[in-house]
């Protein structure tokens, strides 16, 4: 992407400024968290089992815990990284609860959290074409968010989409324990789970209002959740249910 200043009709590029640290991406995204992704910050630098979160979220809306780690390394597989928090946090509810209570002076219960919807999103100044297509899956709880700061103090956040042709993860894990164990308790809802449980009538009435509420403006993002399809642009802008 390139970027321009509009002077009087005439174009000046504006240089696209490196983070110099990995810190400095956590620092931007946990100040502006709820501005940026809808979420509440619980605990910077969580450490559990001899691992480190960089970040520890909460998405009220969804009532699951978020984990959001920064790279500004490349050569990462984002995928097995993913799965391994994943499986840290299904194996240790209890301490995330305890966190947040701890942490945010609250009373969460287990019976709040729906640790169906837990996930893990990558932030990054770029992703290779091998890490974007290894977590192009329907049913994979792993979000890749792409970070740029510019010299006009200028910064773009564009979390990167799976393609409407991506295929299910399930049968990749089937063979693999930990993985299998991980995709059986988390589940990532799509449209049509939701349109496929109703009549032809009521899915066009949705995909009407669908069309009608992205035409409002851009980067309205789609996300379908348990009991309803969001529609968000940093926070819920509307939602339709039930189906």
């Amino acid at each position: 992407m390139i970027l321009y200043i509009n002077y009087t009709g005439k174009l000046k590029e504006v240089k696209e400024k490196p983070f110099k640290l990995e810190k400095d991406i956590q620092k931007l995204f946990e100040v502006n968290i709820f501005s940026i992704m809808g979420l509440e910050l619980v605990k910077s630098e969580f450490t559990i089992k001899n691992k480190r979160i960089d970040t520890l979220a909460f998405d009220k809306q969804s009532g699951a815990f978020i984990i959001i780690e920064y790279k500004r390394d490349k050569n990462i597989s984002v995928v097995d990284q993913g799965f391994t928090y994943l499986s840290l946090m299904l194996e240790n509810k209890a301490d995330f609860i305890v966190e947040y209570n701890e942490s945010l002076k609250q009373n969460l219960k287990r019976e709040d959290v729906d640790w169906s919807q837990t996930r893990v999103a990558f932030v990054s100044t770029g992703f290779t074409d091998n890490q974007i297509q290894a977590t192009n899956f329907k049913e994979i709880a792993i979000e890749l968010w792409e970070v740029k700061q510019f010299d006009n103090d200028t910064v773009i956040i564009s979390p990167i989409k799976k393609s409407n042709a991506a295929e299910s993860i399930k049968p990749l894990t089937q063979n693999k324990e930990a993985l299998k164990t991980v995709s059986d308790e988390i589940k990532v809802y799509t449209e049509e789970d939701h349109t496929n449980r109703v009549s032809e009538d009521v899915q066009e009435l949705y995909f009407k209002f669908k069309t009608a509420i992205l035409n409002l403006s851009d980067g309205i993002e789609v996300q379908p959740k348990k009991d309803y399809i969001a529609f968000k642009k940093g926070k819920n802008i509307t939602q339709i249910s039930p189906f």
